[in-house]
């Protein structure tokens, strides 16, 4: 079995990590309570379609101490280059994926306020969730396991396991409690130091030795195959189309970015979701997506995501169509 990621060390540092993912690296458990050291007895979803995706717990290393840089100080970015941006309690931050796509979570703090900032390189997800849950500040980390090939993150002070595409812990001390999450973007540094030539950024000192010039997914958004194969396979779209996916309720509805980019002579699409009244955006050149509530004007969570992914979550998830 080949693993996402081999850590190669020498005279005691790492040099840097080659990929080599195969479809044969899910390791389905079948009859083992605990995995990576998770005790999985009370897990609300099956456990034999949890995977190892190879690294162990904090293989993957969760970035505890975010230092950030200016725009201008970061030359390491190019303007093509994809960052989550988050302008939050007056402050504004860029997190590249370029960084993100070796550690997964950033745990951080904008004013007082501590966040999760969450990308999956598997699903093309990010999502930055609010970190306070029932009053305390949790810390997360890479708990080296997949759940329908998307991360399972774990937090430090109860060891639940959390699911970042259901939105919730799916076991341990927190099974079933929901992660709120954080109105972002994702699109271009171009298009974001525009928006906010003030940024911060996510600083490539993050403790860790890795080649943040190389990725070890590259071809992977391409190349229409899975590496960790999931239960369902609707084929509206290629699977790795992205889509925007929005929950309002129980009822999910999915919106393909390639759909978005042809309506060049009406840039906004008006839609109702169970009665909430929504305006979806999208920007070819910055590969912008933003979503509002209509009744307030206020950002609209939803997630961007390969659609085998959202699919695979939301089976029963509404198509747009333009």
């Amino acid at each position: 079995m080949k693993s996402r990621l081999h850590h190669i060390f020498a005279a005691d540092r790492i040099l840097i990590l080659a990929v080599a993912f195969a479809a044969s690296a899910a390791l389905p458990i079948h009859a083992a309570p605990f995995l990576n050291g998770f005790d999985l007895a009370n897990s609300s979803i099956p456990v034999q379609q949890i995977a190892s995706g190879g690294p162990p717990r904090d293989g993957i290393p969760a970035i505890n101490n975010p230092k950030f840089l200016s725009a201008a100080e970061a030359t390491f970015l190019e303007d093509s280059d994809l960052v989550i941006g988050l302008s939050r309690n007056g402050v504004v931050r860029a997190y590249p994926l370029r960084i993100m796509l070796w550690h997964e979570v950033a745990n951080d703090r904008l004013g007082d306020e501590a966040l999760a900032v969450t990308y999956c390189p598997l699903c093309g997800t990010a999502v930055v969730f609010e970190a306070l849950v029932n009053g305390q500040a949790l810390n997360f980390g890479v708990s080296g396991l997949l759940f329908q090939s998307d991360v399972l993150m774990y937090d430090r002070q109860t060891e639940s396991l959390w699911s970042q595409l259901l939105l919730k812990a799916v076991s341990g001390p927190h099974v079933g409690q929901p992660l709120n999450i954080v109105p972002s973007a994702v699109l271009t540094w171009a298009g974001w130091k525009k928006k906010f030539p003030n940024t911060e950024v996510l600083s490539t000192q993050t403790g860790f030795a890795r080649d943040y010039s190389f990725n070890p997914y590259s071809g992977y958004e391409q190349d229409q195959g899975i590496w960790f194969g999931v239960p369902v396979n609707r084929t509206d779209f290629e699977n790795k189309d992205l889509v925007l996916g929005v929950l309002v309720g129980q009822r999910a509805k999915a919106y393909a970015i390639k759909s978005l980019e042809k309506l060049s002579d009406s840039p906004q699409v008006n839609d109702e979701i169970s009665g909430t009244a929504l305006r979806f955006t999208y920007d070819p050149i910055t590969r912008e997506a933003t979503v509002l509530d209509r009744a307030t004007g206020e950002p609209y969570p939803f997630i961007r995501s390969f659609w085998f992914a959202w699919q695979a979550f939301y089976p029963e998830t509404a198509l747009w169509k333009p």
